[in-house]
């Protein structure tokens, strides 16, 4: 039987080990200079004389494009080189419950490095009367795009004991996903099927987060984000149980 004890021990271990490094630090760092530098900068923030957070929110995946597969490249890939993989399934707990432990994790990691851009947020009441309640979606569309970047590296990492390979196939993967719905792809793929076309704006993380952006939440896109996250896992336990004798 599934134990949720047994998870959230593996999250636990799994969250302290960021923090016991200099990694969680450094990704934090990076990841807020970079959406600060975009926001302010390319995005325009001041000159565009609007209180709200749409820059912000505009740069937000194609930074976790670049930093989540960082994160992820390690969670097995890193088990299966030291050969600490065969001692972690040894254990008394199930993979599913090994590889939800360790999804949870990197999404706390990634909620830690979300909120502390509450100065964003600060800066932007401060200017301004925005919408709050549009920038909420926002941000909790930016966790679950995370969560979706997250458990595609993570299954991607799961396939090799390399972690730069890892980095590399969770990165492209995550691109497909991330692109899937912008004209130019669309119209690229419309040529041979315009029904496969139509299939790749359905599957995109892009499409579905542009709704939180304007402050839309949808049932369709919240079970969307579920079953992408969930499909995702499933395919890291299904990895790992193949190649857990490599």
């Amino acid at each position: 039987m599934f134990s949720v004890r047994n998870m959230l021990a593996v999250a636990r271990r799994e969250l302290a080990g960021y923090f016991a490094t200099p990694v969680a630090v450094v990704f934090i760092v990076i990841f807020l200079v970079l959406q600060g530098v975009l926001t302010f900068n390319l995005g325009n923030f001041f000159d565009r004389d609007q209180a709200d957070l749409t820059p912000f929110f505009s740069f937000l995946p194609w930074v976790f494009l670049l930093l989540v597969p960082a994160i992820t490249m390690r969670l097995w890939a890193e088990e299966r080189r030291l050969g600490t993989i065969e001692l972690l399934l040894t254990l008394p707990l199930r993979q599913s419950e090994a590889v939800i432990g360790k999804f949870l994790a990197a999404w706390a990691f990634c909620a830690v490095a979300l909120a502390l851009t509450f100065p964003f947020w600060i800066t932007v009441n401060i200017l301004g009367q925005p919408d709050n309640g549009v920038i909420a979606c926002g941000y909790l569309g930016a966790l679950l795009v995370a969560g979706s970047f997250l458990a595609v590296g993570a299954a991607m990492s799961a396939a090799t004991k390399n972690q730069v390979i890892g980095f590399v196939l969770g990165l492209a993967v995550c691109f497909a996903f991330a692109v899937a719905s912008y004209p130019l792809v669309t119209d690229f793929i419309s040529r041979g099927s315009p029904a496969l076309a139509t299939f790749a704006r359905r599957i995109s993380v892009g499409e579905r987060f542009v709704n939180f952006t304007r402050g839309v939440i949808e049932l369709r896109d919240l079970i969307y984000f579920a079953s992408f996250i969930g499909f995702f896992l499933f395919l890291n336990t299904v990895i790992i149980e193949h190649r857990k004798a490599d």
